[in-house]
């Protein structure tokens, strides 16, 4: 790929991209710190990227949601024809577009699923809900193994799996919260006597509701190890990265069940000693890693993901 365009000088200035991070996921904030210069301004500027187009829906009345998809979409037209950009934001991402090789079956099933929240979507089945984790994160792991470049093709398959498990974690760990929001993304086939409406989680309903979350973080967790599997293919600064994320999200899916699951307990999080250990035991781990693994060469990413054929089964 080659764009005049993403030449621009108008894109996001990395402390910008860098801030809008911070703001936004302590967790993630944190992760980037670990990863060299270059890559944390290029895995920052994916994050704003990501955290824009989710604001632009999340943010609007529910009836202004589609709208903002459709935008979302056009825009997309934009970025992959190379054209000339005004908002920073856009042009940073259309830089890494063509620097990194970004195919653009990633960042379009990220809209789909924005439209998915758009239209309300009820997820029936779990297949459902991993359609709905695989757009809205999967694809975001995916594109992270083209900023960060990997050993070889098939670790991306683990750093979709790996996004998957952090969006089911955030689910359990937001299920009152949405509810207020009028979603509920706990799929039917696990709690069918749920269903949005009163404002209120119903206190009625937390044994219900926790039993669905305990089958979803037993699902993250093998898509957790899945993630630990692609650790070997990513350089060593990377690799320390990856696995503190995923030691600080799989962390909060423990204190929820340390709760026993309880929807009604308050949010979950992780405090700044504990994620201080976490990037212990993730740099421990991928120092053990590195003494198995050859200098790492990054492998030439050209046949993108397809759901779910290339992600599902686990």
């Amino acid at each position: 790929m080659t764009s005049a365009a993403a030449e621009s000088s108008n894109a996001l200035a990395p402390h910008e991209a860098r801030a809008i991070i911070a703001r936004h996921s302590k967790s993630f904030s944190l992760a980037a710190l670990l990863l060299g210069p270059s890559l944390r301004d290029a895995a920052s500027g994916l994050y704003a990227y990501c955290r824009r187009a989710d604001d632009a829906v999340d943010l609007v009345a529910p009836e202004l949601a589609a709208g903002r998809v459709a935008q979302l979409a056009a825009e997309l037209d934009e970025v992959y024809a190379g054209r000339a950009l005004a908002d920073p934001v856009l042009v940073a991402f259309q830089r890494l577009v063509f620097e990194r090789n970004i195919p653009r079956e990633y960042p379009e099933a990220l809209l789909d699923g924005f439209r998915m929240d758009a239209s309300g979507a009820r997820y029936e089945t779990c297949a459902d809900l991993y359609r709905y984790c695989w757009c809205v994160a999967g694809s975001v792991g995916a594109m992270m193994c083209h900023v960060m470049g990997v050993r070889r093709q098939s670790a991306v398959r683990h750093g979709a799996h790996l996004g998957m498990a952090m969006q089911l974690t955030n689910i359990c760990r937001d299920v009152a919260e949405d509810w207020q929001r009028g979603r509920l993304y706990l799929p039917r086939e696990l709690a069918p006597e749920l269903e949005p409406g009163s404002a209120e989680f119903p206190a009625r309903s937390r044994a219900v509701a926790a039993r669905a979350v305990k089958r979803l973080l037993a699902e993250a967790e093998r898509l957790y190890c899945s993630g630990d599997r692609g650790l070997p293919s990513l350089a060593l600064r990377s690799r320390l990265a990856v696995a503190t994320a995923r030691n600080v999200y799989s962390s909060i899916g423990q204190q929820i069940l340390a709760r026993d699951a309880d929807v009604l307990a308050g949010r979950a999080y992780v405090s700044g000693v504990d994620k201080l250990w976490h990037v212990a035991r993730a740099g421990g781990r991928s120092l053990l890693i590195s003494a198995d693994v050859p200098r790492f060469r990054a492998a030439a990413l050209n046949v993108p993901l397809r759901f779910p054929e290339d992600v599902l089964p686990l």
